[in-house]
C-alpha cells in the first residue's frame, strides 16, 4: 500500500526522542502512513542503538524494534545550520514528539509548545517524560523502571513473599507511547475538524502517570475502602478461579469470571457433583472466601492429564482457557504468525530484520510496512535535498 493511500500518508512527524516510549509512538505513527523523520544526534544517535546485546553488525535489536517506518536526519540542535534546518522542518510538521524533560532546556533550544506553535499554529506538539511539564516532579529524569516502583506496580507484582519485581517489559514507556499516539491523534482529529485556521495544541504525557493509569481496578478499590492492595501473585482479587494451575506436565490458564462458566469448568473436570455442589464454591465471592480450599482440590483432578489436553477440552466447550508459552513459543503460534504480528523488512546491510507488528487490524486502512529500521543518518542527503526542492524562488 502506498504511503499516500494510508490514513496518516499526508502527515509529516518530526521525532526527537530516544529509547523506547518516543522511539514507539512515532513507529506506529509510520504504520499508518506518517513520514517520520527522526532527528538524531550527529555521530551518536538514539542511545538505544547501543543498548544490547544482541547486536546485528553494530545495531542493536532494541534501536531496530521499534524505529521501522522511519528516516534518520542527524542534526546538531546547537549548531546554527542544523538548527535553521530543524525549524524549517518544523515550519513544515504536523507533530513533533519530544522527551526532553525539563521545560527550560525546551525554551532555550526553541522546542518549547509556545515558541513552536507560535511559529507553525498547525503544530501538534507531544511532550514525553518521566514525571511531566508540571508538578513538584517536573523536570526530573526518569525511565521505565523509575515509573513502575513510583506508581505502585512494582510493589504489586510478584509472590507475597517476592521483592519488589517489574514487569519484565518496559510497559511504562510502552503506555506511555501509545497514550501519546493517542493524544495526537485527538488533537490532529480537532485540529482538522475545526478546519481552516484552526490551531494544534500541546500535549504532556508522564511515564508515571500511564503507569498511575494502570492501577484502575485495583486504584478504584483503594479509593473506594482506603485499604492498601495485598500482594497475591497470580491469583485475581474478586474472581476465582482465574490463575495458572497445574496440570500433570505443566501449567494451563483458567478464567472462569461468571457462574455459568463455573458450571461448565466443574462439568468438563468431572466434579459437578462434588465441589459444584459444595456451598463454599457456590458464588464467586464465596470461591473467592475458600480459595486456599477449592484450589488444591481442582489442581488434584487437573493433575490427571496434561495442560495441552485441558485447554483443548476446555475451549471445546467454551471455558477461558490457555497455554503458558514463552516468548519464542509465543511468536512462533499460528495465531500470532496468521495475525501478522511478525513483521519482516529487508535491510542494506543487516538482511531481513524481523520486529513485533502493530496490533490495530483495520479493514481498509491498516498499518502498512515500508521502511526498515534506519541507519544513523541514512537520509541526510536526502531530506536536504526536499528542503532544498521546497524553497522559496525568493529565498
Amino acid at each position: 500500500m502506498a504511503a499516500g493511500t494510508l490514513p496518516l500518508g499526508d502527515l509529516r512527524v518530526l521525532e526527537m526522542t530516544e529509547a523506547l516510549a518516543g522511539p514507539y509512538c512515532s513507529m506506529m505513527l509510520g504504520d499508518l502512513g506518517a513520514d517520520v523523520i527522526k532527528i538524531e544526534r550527529p555521530g551518536v544517535g538514539d542511545q538505544a542503538r547501543k543498548w544490547g546485546p544482541p547486536f546485528l553488525e553494530g545495531e542493536s535489536a532494541y534501536y531496530l524494534s521499534v524505529n521501522r517506518n522511519k528516516r534518520s536526519l542527524e542534526l546538531d540542535v546547537k549548531d546554527e545550520v542544523d538548527s535553521a534546518i530543524l525549524r524549517r522542518l518544523l515550519d513544515r510538521a504536523d507533530v513533533f514528539i519530544t522527551n526532553n524533560p525539563r521545560s527550560a532546556s525546551l525554551e532555550r533550544l526553541g522546542l518549547d509548545p509556545r515558541t513552536l506553535l507560535g511559529a507553525n499554529p498547525r503544530l501538534v506538539h507531544a511532550a514525553i517524560s518521566g514525571y511531566g511539564h508540571s508538578g513538584p516532579k517536573a523536570g526530573r529524569p526518569g525511565y521505565d523502571l523509575i515509573a513502575q516502583g513510583e506508581a505502585g506496580l512494582m510493589a504489586l507484582t510478584g509472590g507475597p513473599d517476592d521483592p519488589p519485581m517489574r514487569f519484565p517489559t518496559a510497559m511504562a514507556d510502552i503506555s506511555a507511547g501509545i497514550y501519546s499516539l493517542i493524544g495526537i491523534l485527538v488533537a490532529l482529529y480537532d485540529r482538522d475538524r475545526r478546519g481552516g485556521s484552526a490551531e494544534g495544541q500541546a500535549i504532556d504525557v508522564a511515564l508515571v502517570d500511564s503507569q498511575v493509569a494502570w492501577l484502575a481496578n485495583i486504584g478504584g478499590s483503594y479509593l473506594a475502602t482506603g485499604e492498601r492492595p495485598a500482594k497475591i501473585g497470580n491469583l485475581h482479587p474478586t474472581i476465582t478461579p482465574y490463575q495458572p494451575m497445574q496440570a500433570r506436565d505443566g501449567s494451563l490458564i483458567v478464567a472462569v469470571g461468571t457462574e455459568r462458566l463455573w458450571r461448565r469448568f466443574c462439568q468438563v473436570l468431572g466434579v459437578e457433583e462434588t465441589l459444584m455442589e459444595d456451598e463454599r464454591f457456590a458464588s464467586n465471592p464465596a470461591r473467592n472466601r475458600h480459595r486456599e480450599e477449592l484450589i488444591p482440590r481442582l489442581e488434584e483432578r487437573l493433575a490427571t492429564r496434561d495442560a495441552v489436553d485441558w485447554v483443548e477440552e476446555l475451549v471445546a466447550a467454551e471455558v477461558p482457557a490457555g497455554p503458558i508459552h514463552y516468548p519464542d513459543q509465543a511468536l512462533a503460534s499460528e495465531q500470532v504468525r496468521a495475525r501478522g504480528m511478525i513483521v519482516e523488512l529487508e535491510h542494506p546491510l543487516l538482511g531481513l530484520v524481523r520486529s513485533i507488528g502493530n496490533p490495530i487490524h483495520m479493514s481498509a486502512t491498516g498499518p502498512s510496512y515500508r521502511r526498515h529500521p534506519p541507519r544513523l543518518g541514512e537520509h541526510n542527503d536526502e531530506i536536504r535535498a526536499e528542503l532544498a526542492a521546497e524553497r522559496p524562488a525568493t529565498d
